[in-house]
Order: C-alpha cells, then sequence, then structure tokens
C-alpha cells in the first residue's frame, strides 16, 4: 500500500452467531478502506481480541452466552479503560432495553442489525472518526424512553456551569440527536464554528464524545423525555 494511501478501518465482529459473524465480514470486506481483523463469539472473547488486536472499531452484539456485550463494552471501552477501543453497538428491537445501558458503559453508539450494508458501512466510519453514531432517529427514540430517572452530578453541574450560553445551546441541540450540519443552520453559524462550540463543550464537561453529551443532558435533566 503506497504510504499515502490512508489505512483501512480495522474492525473486530463480536457475535454468538456464525453466520451473523460471516455475513458482517463479507459485508464489510466489500469496501477498500474497511477491514475485518478478527471474530469473537462472546463478550470475554471479544475483549481480549480487542486487547491484542486494537482494532478502530468493535462491531458488538448485546445478548451472548458467558458474557454479554454490555458487560465487554464496558471492558473494552469503559471510563476506567487506558487505551478504550471504539464500540459500535449491534441491537434488534427486542433487545431496546439494553441499549441505554451500553451507551453508559462506554459504546459509541448503536444500529439495527437489519441495516442496510451502506448504513452499516457509514455507521463504521463515523465511529471510527470518533464521532458518535445519534443521527437515526431511533436513537433519540430510545434516549427519550429509557433514560428516565435524572442523576444529578454535583461534580457536573459544576462543570455544566462553565459553559457559555452560545455551548449550551449547543449541548442541547446535540442532546437532541442533532448533527453538526444541522446545529449550524438552527444557530445560523458555520460548521466549523459549531465543530469548535462542539470540541469545547466536550473538553468543559470531561466527555468522551457526543453520546456522552447525550446521557449527561438527560441524567442532569436539562433535556427531559417528551419535551423536545
Amino acid at each position: 500500500m503506497d504510504a499515502s494511501t490512508p489505512q483501512p478501518i480495522s474492525v473486530l465482529v463480536v457475535d454468538d452467531q456464525p453466520v451473523v459473524r460471516t455475513g458482517f465480514r463479507t459485508i464489510l470486506d466489500a469496501y477498500d478502506d474497511i477491514t475485518v481483523v478478527g471474530e469473537a463469539a462472546d463478550g470475554d472473547e471479544g475483549a481480549g481480541l480487542a486487547r491484542t488486536l486494537r482494532p478502530d472499531v468493535v462491531l458488538m452484539d448485546v445478548r451472548m452466552p458467558r458474557c454479554d456485550g454490555i458487560t465487554a463494552t464496558r471492558m473494552i471501552a469503559g471510563p476506567d479503560i487506558a487505551h478504550p477501543r471504539k464500540v459500535l453497538i449491534l441491537t434488534t428491537f427486542d433487545l431496546d432495553e439494553y441499549v441505554y445501558d451500553a451507551l453508559r458503559a462506554g459504546a459509541s453508539g448503536f444500529l439495527l442489525k437489519d441495516t442496510s450494508r451502506d448504513d452499516l458501512a457509514h455507521a463504521v466510519r463515523v465511529v471510527a472518526a470518533g464521532d458518535a453514531l445519534l443521527a437515526p432517529s431511533i436513537t433519540r427514540r430510545l434516549v427519550t424512553e429509557f433514560v428516565q430517572r435524572p442523576r444529578p452530578d454535583r461534580a457536573q453541574r459544576a462543570r455544566l456551569e462553565t459553559l457559555t450560553p452560545r455551548e449550551h445551546e449547543v449541548l442541547l441541540h446535540i442532546a437532541e440527536g442533532s448533527s453538526n450540519a444541522e446545529i449550524a443552520k438552527a444557530m445560523y453559524l458555520g460548521e466549523s464554528t459549531v465543530k469548535t462550540h462542539v470540541a469545547h463543550v466536550l473538553m468543559k464537561l470531561d466527555l468522551r464524545d457526543r453520546v456522552q453529551a447525550v446521557i449527561l443532558a438527560y441524567e442532569d435533566g436539562l433535556i427531559t423525555p417528551g419535551n423536545h
């Protein structure tokens, strides 16, 4: 590979069903900028491979034997992990109740298993780039439905008070699942300016990504289910 050619995004697939793993590998390996570097049949194996292979993105099923996806996500991307990997949770409608716990465990987003191949590849690229997969309306619906009990944190509230009014407004837009382009349009700002504001918000609040910003906004009551 030429030195000027970017390395493909490396992906680890963690799912207890061999046919599902094979399907995801076949789909993702068809894209020139993505390569599947490993497969695991449960969370324990997935966490171990994530440490040794250091993939850019881990596709993580939720319900698996021995070690479930939420526990594995915490082992791979949790707040106490020195070199966390980015985790993209794979779920189905009957597993919706697990999604919020997975996001709190450190996941960068989630995707329905029946998504199209192009949407799957797009999700991998978004998460690998360091953003959070919050665009689909299903994400907003799930967060709204399952974040029912705000849990204020004194230290976090003190950090919130360091935000400027504009940064606070940007945080609210992030919490509603808006992209930078949507925030720019709503606030009559350039996208580069919005990107700067988002970076300041995450830095001031000591957050790793936009998913954590959404969780904070709901837990601290800045956004309440059904008010937007």
